[in-house]
């Protein structure tokens, strides 16, 4: 399913090249680096699909790194688009900090590490 997804997803961003042509550059450009961005959401989300399958929970970690890249994709879309203010920038900036901030507070204080700490602690 990943793979088909992953077809699917380089064909759109080849067929993309095509507004190069008929549009101007920067839209085609545009078009481009939303499609890749794009791929590289879909990967994480499967990433994430397939940890619940093999564990049957969802790492925090997985599901703070797509939402990173969603909005890093809507930073570069709307950069590129030159139609955010001050206030999109500045919601956007805090988003990603909040989103900063809780990946490194997940991984620091990941269920995994807890549990070995507590065997180490027990022998």
């Amino acid at each position: 399913m990943l793979v088909l997804a992953l077809i699917l997803g380089m064909a759109k961003t080849l067929l993309d090249l095509r507004f190069i042509m008929i549009d101007s550059l920067e839209d085609g450009f545009r078009h481009i680096v939303a499609s890749v961005l794009t791929i590289f959401i879909v990967i994480d989300l499967f990433k994430a699909f397939v940890d619940f399958h093999e564990h049957d929970r969802i790492k925090l970690t997985n599901v703070t790194d797509a939402t990173i890249l969603i909005i890093m994709r809507e930073i570069a879309m709307g950069i590129y688009a030159q139609e955010f203010g001050y206030e999109f920038v500045l919601s956007m900036a805090a988003l990603l900090l909040v989103m900063g901030i809780i990946r490194v507070l997940a991984i620091k204080y990941s269920p995994g590490e807890i549990h070995e700490s507590h065997h180490s602690c027990a022998a």
